[in-house]
């Protein structure tokens, strides 16, 4: 399957039907006074989360739609027929924003979320309206309005609750599939993840979180280099975040550096996303042997500066991980159940979605605006992020 998180859309919703012109005739009624009839509504375009869907790869074959039009009045005070409205299933998590005016229109966070893009136009009415004490035979009809039209672009985020963050081949992928029912592929080179993934991690019955991979990022990730740009947006949705590091990197490059780097990544893609708490866990440890690995963990903490939590894990053997994924779900219990007791608590979790969302919504029409540059320069050069696609198999 391909995976596609941002596509651009035209959405028109119907035009309203005309009303009609017309007088009442019967055969001893020769003069019987109008009755025309009002057009029908035109149909209006509407998008609806659906949890079963987890890319936008069908508004790249698909890119206009329109609700149908609503039909004209009719003699005999008859109406038209109003126009069927338009119902289109998005995934959970994506955002829609009007191109034209850059503004966010919704946010789909909902299963059965729907919500109105496009208003169908008024009708028309009959010329049975416009009869008087001093014109009774009115020829005066009114025309249905025209259907509201769109450029929407969709910009999905996938929903999750906690969020790997690290290099490339850092052990991310091997992670997810440690403690969840994914199978992103996993192999001895950088960049072998190349879309999100998603695991549910079960704990129990009724206990579970979901946990976000996304490809891994490089230094300039930030400004563009790489994969990084295009997908460090999937975190902004997550609770918390696990910045996993290579402690036994095969380039034999420091493992410190690393991980300033991707903090300082972090930091210029978003500072509201780099506020979001984050946990280091060291893995690969089985690749040291077993007397220098308190010695190498010590190191790296003291050398960053660590002050949050710290977990030793081996993600291919599963050491650690148990411990790890209890943690979080303990923390994310406990967080939802502060939100749920202190509303100064879930106000500060609002503003600061309501911050990411701002920060996102800068980026997007940054994004347009250089694209339109583009496509103004010389359009045979121009480069849309919806071109970007990979042939994956994506597993949630």
């Amino acid at each position: 399957m391909q995976f596609v998180d941002e596509a651009s859309i035209i959405v028109e919703a119907g035009k309203g039907g005309s009303g009609c012109l017309s007088f009442r005739r019967e055969k001893y009624v020769p003069k019987g006074g109008p009755d025309g009839g009002d057009g029908g509504h035109g149909g209006s375009v509407y998008l609806i989360g659906d949890e079963s869907l987890n890319t936008l790869i069908d508004f790249k074959y698909q890119r206009f739609y329109k609700a149908q039009n609503g039909q004209p009045g009719q003699g005999r005070q008859m109406s038209g027929k109003a126009g069927d409205d338009l119902h289109v299933k998005v995934p959970v998590g994506t955002t829609l924003i009007d191109v034209d005016t850059f503004e966010v229109i919704a946010d789909v966070t909902e299963p059965g979320q729907v919500v109105l893009v496009a208003q169908g136009g008024r009708r028309g009415l009959g010329n049975i309206h416009f009869k008087s004490s001093t014109n009774r035979a009115p020829r005066r009809t009114t025309p249905g309005t025209e259907g509201e039209r769109r450029n929407l672009r969709l910009e999905m985020k996938v929903m999750a609750d906690v969020g790997l963050l690290g290099m490339p081949n850092a052990g991310k992928s091997t992670l997810i599939r440690s403690v969840s029912a994914a199978k992103p592929k996993v192999a001895n080179y950088p960049f072998t993840t190349l879309v999100p993934n998603l695991g549910v991690v079960k704990l129990g019955t009724h206990e579970h979180f979901v946990m976000a991979d996304v490809p891994g990022l490089i230094e300039g990730a930030s400004e563009g280099a790489g994969l990084g740009l295009r997908f460090l947006k999937h975190l902004t949705r997550t609770r918390l975040l696990l910045h996993v590091v290579d402690v036994a990197p095969f380039d034999e490059s420091d493992p410190v550096d690393a991980a300033q780097a991707i903090v300082h990544e972090l930091e210029q893609f978003s500072a509201t996303l780099a506020e979001r708490p984050r946990w280091l866990v060291l893995n690969k440890l089985d690749l040291l042997p077993e007397d220098e690995r308190e010695t190498r963990v010590d190191d790296i903490v003291s050398r960053l500066g660590w002050e949050g939590p710290v977990y030793r894990i081996s993600a291919i053997s599963g050491d650690g991980t148990q411990a790890l994924v209890q943690a979080v779900h303990r923390w994310l219990t406990e967080q939802r159940q502060l939100e749920a007791e202190d509303e100064g608590a879930a106000e500060r979790e609002r503003e600061m979605r309501q911050r990411m969302e701002a920060e996102a919504v800068a980026r997007a029409e940054s994004r347009l605006s250089r694209k339109r540059k583009r496509d103004e320069d010389d359009d045979d050069d121009d480069f849309d992020d919806d071109d970007y696609e990979v042939e994956v198999e994506y597993v949630q």
